[in-house]
């Protein structure tokens, strides 16, 4: 089949989002200026560069509560967030705190997750993951939109600081096997990193 994105692709649900695939997903805790805590998952998430070490987030529409969505505007007011990486363990609690709620609730409070203080930065990271990317606030670039009224936005952060279990390290390596970090792919379905190949480059 071909569509055209301006036309309607005539399927049950939109397939970009299971296309571009899988895609990980940035646990994204922050806090507003008066030390409310917000985690949210966004899986149109990754690494972009590696010197300096920077990562992304996308956040799509609005809070319902009007504005920019928690994330988005805790970064931006603050300047500071924490990606926590979600594994096979987390994943309840992550999809817990995916919910749409009132900009008062602490989503650490809501999934039962441990918020643990952070080094470089005021946002606490979750005690429960194995792996924490302190990072500070670079920019956002807002994108068209195709629904009125709402946003597309892009925030960028340079990573800080990283924190790494040594459960999941081997050999001075990230052990995947132990990891099991999980991956969105489309509708309601996931993946989980267990199964690894290795191809050197020519």
């Amino acid at each position: 089949m071909f569509y055209e994105t301006k036309d309607h692709h005539g399927l049950k649900h939109n397939p970009f989002k299971s296309l571009v695939v899988p895609r990980p997903i940035g646990w994204i805790s922050s806090q507003d200026g008066n030390g409310v805590v917000n985690l949210a998952p966004y899986s149109f998430f990754n690494g972009v560069a590696s010197e300096p070490p920077t990562v992304m987030f996308s956040s799509n529409g609005a809070h319902t509560e009007g504005s920019y969505k928690d994330s988005v505007k805790n970064v931006r007011d603050t300047g500071e967030f924490v990606c926590n990486l979600a594994t096979w363990e987390t994943r309840e609690a992550m999809n817990t705190t995916s919910a749409m709620v009132a900009r008062s609730v602490d989503e650490f409070e809501l999934s039962g997750l441990t918020p643990v203080p952070s080094e470089l930065v005021k946002p606490p990271r979750v005690k429960e993951s194995p792996v924490h990317l302190e990072c500070t606030y670079l920019q956002t670039v807002e994108l068209p939109c195709d629904k009125p009224g709402q946003s597309n936005l892009v925030v960028f952060g340079q990573v800080i600081g990283i924190h790494i279990d040594d459960s999941i390290v081997s050999d001075g390596m990230i052990d995947m096997n132990v990891f099991k970090p999980i991956a969105r792919l489309g509708y309601f379905d996931y993946s989980v990193v267990d199964n690894v190949f290795s191809m050197r480059r020519p």
